[in-house]
């Protein structure tokens, strides 16, 4: 019986510290309203995958787009003038 194995090094065999530096944690926190808006607006996407296209759910979705636009416009801006630094 022959054995199969892997002929290079495991990818996280090197890592030391597995933890998120505190530049890591900085950038997610500046980022949270993007992630947050994003999270709103796939929820709204979910929402809508089983119902027939209503006013209501049409202006929901345009809202939590908008608020994506919005929030990606504020994080680029943030980036722009090195507040992310």
């Amino acid at each position: 019986m022959k054995f199969i194995v892997a002929v290079q090094e495991p990818v996280t065999d090197g890592l030391t510290d597995a933890e998120p530096s505190w530049r890591d944690l900085h950038a997610i926190e500046l980022e949270r309203p993007l992630i947050d808006a994003e999270m709103d607006l796939l929820d709204v996407q979910i929402s809508l995958l089983d119902r027939p296209a209503s006013e209501l759910g049409q202006r929901r979705l345009r809202r939590a787009a908008n608020k994506v636009l919005a929030a990606r416009r504020t994080v680029a801006n943030r980036l722009g003038t090195g507040e992310a630094a």
